[in-house]
């Protein structure tokens, strides 16, 4: 999933801003203007008083700068969202309702078109969702495992696990991705800072990244979950078993130990995964 507004930038021009450039009421600086706001998010933002100016004082050269602005220029995906909150400003400036609401509209299609990871609120704002939070904590996740060889196999185990499931959900396909995971998971969490310990509740108690005692203990109880469940972890212990285990906690159990990972691995950053 790419989820995000920079990795289909190059689709803007063609979708957003050449279609509200030709809107009858788009003033002629429209670009000018534009690219005024977009030099404060690159990386390498061009000097106000010669080559910003230099564009910024013709329309068509503004417009072709604008344009030509690819997405490894911007700063990254907080910048361009900053950057699209701005341009509404820039165009209510302009004075035109009409035109304004264009932008609004252009921008929720393009957003619903390309499934981006934010809800678009009037007047003007993006905010993420809880689909797309969940995207780029797995991205960022897929990012740090790949730093390292053991954890990257580990992480490509789990992710050929979870396909495998496709056609197949046994309850030994199921137990096969729960493990993955685990196993995944235990080892990034040995490469946490804190950790000394050999088994996994003594390296969550190590970490020092719980906010409550409970969170922690809930970990550790998901574990001996895993531990104690026949078949997934060891033979476990059959009088324990409730009933046979199915998709439900396939699913389940992915989405919560993924939830733990950013207290797993001080590499996770909340904030970026949230907003950035």
């Amino acid at each position: 999933m790419r989820g995000e507004i920079i990795g289909v930038w190059s689709e803007m021009w063609r979708q957003v801003w050449r279609k509200l450039a030709d809107h009858r009421d788009a003033p002629e600086d429209l670009f000018c203007e534009l690219y005024r706001e977009l030099n404060t998010a690159l990386i390498a933002p061009k000097d106000p008083a010669t080559d910003l100016a230099d564009i910024v004082d013709n329309p068509d050269q503004a417009r072709v700068a604008f344009r030509d602005t690819k997405a490894n220029a911007l700063q990254g995906e907080l910048a361009a969202v900053e950057f699209l909150e701005r341009a509404h400003t820039v165009i209510e400036d302009f004075g035109n309702e009409a035109l304004t609401n264009k932008y609004f509209l252009l921008i929720r299609d393009f957003l619903d078109k390309y499934s981006l990871r934010y809800d678009l609120r009037r007047p003007f704002s993006l905010h993420p969702t809880l689909p797309g939070v969940f995207a780029r904590l797995m991205r960022d996740l897929r990012q740090v495992t790949s730093q390292d060889a053991a954890l990257n196999g580990l992480m490509q185990d789990f992710e050929e696990c979870v396909r495998q499931l496709k056609g197949n959900h046994t309850p030994l396909k199921v137990k096969q991705c729960i493990a993955a995971q685990f196993n995944l998971l235990e080892a990034l969490l040995r490469q946490h800072p804190n950790t000394n310990g050999n088994t996994f509740g003594a390296m969550c108690n190590e970490t020092g990244n719980w906010p409550h005692e409970a969170v922690k203990e809930s970990a550790q109880r998901i574990y001996r979950f895993a531990s104690d469940y026949p078949g997934i972890r060891h033979g476990g212990t059959p009088a324990n078993r409730l009933r046979e285990i199915d998709m439900r906690d396939m699913v389940a159990m992915t989405v919560v130990l993924a939830g733990f990972t950013p207290y797993f691995s001080d590499a996770l950053n909340a904030d970026t995964i949230y907003s950035d």
